[in-house]
């Protein structure tokens, strides 16, 4: 009888110490996820940065413009504000990209603008920015599916629910050019 009471206390004990080490995943992957949105939003704060130094040397070139050069800096604005969520952040990224679109091809027009040294600077480190920004929504978009599948799969998601885990939404930047099919003719 004696050793019934230790095996069941130790079961008990390794019951314990499994919900331990299930908790403690669900925090690291948790802090993943955190620390990858931050990175996302350092470099979204680079993007939105740029952006005025960019709409003055266009300025310069195309100042009757105005409607783009204004659309631009309310989509920068409205992104730069603080608070989004990634699904939030997500829709402003996308109308600033759209804002940002109108810039460029605005550059066709304007052959003196497309040769300026400093367009050409502010575009080139826009477009590293972009690419950096879409390696940390991968990251980011990982880490989520990671934790998100932890908090839905049996046995941890009995650990997320006593610990109230929540789902996290993932970082969707949708460009509607992306998403159409290409016109291919030969």
């Amino acid at each position: 009888m004696e050793w019934f009471f230790v095996a069941l206390a130790l079961v008990v004990v390794l019951l314990i110490l499994w919900g331990i080490a299930l908790y403690n995943s669900l925090i690291k992957v948790r802090n993943l996820v955190q620390e990858s949105w931050r990175q996302i939003d350092v470099e979204l704060q680079r993007r939105h940065n740029l952006i005025p130094n960019l709409v003055e040397t266009v300025k310069g070139y195309a100042a009757h413009e105005r409607e783009t050069l204004q659309a631009v800096i309310e989509a920068r604005s409205a992104a730069s504000a603080p608070g989004s969520s990634p699904a939030q952040q997500g829709a402003q990224e996308n109308a600033l990209t759209a804002a940002l679109s109108q810039l460029f091809a605005l550059s066709e027009s304007y052959p003196d603008l497309k040769a300026n040294a400093q367009f050409m600077e502010l575009q080139r480190e826009l477009a590293n920015t972009e690419d950096r920004i879409a390696a940390g929504r991968r990251i980011y978009n990982a880490n989520v599916r990671t934790l998100n599948t932890k908090i839905e799969v049996f046995p941890s998601s009995v650990v997320a629910g006593m610990f109230a885990f929540q789902r996290e939404e993932y970082f969707e930047v949708i460009e509607p050019a992306a998403r159409q099919t290409p016109d291919v003719r030969f």
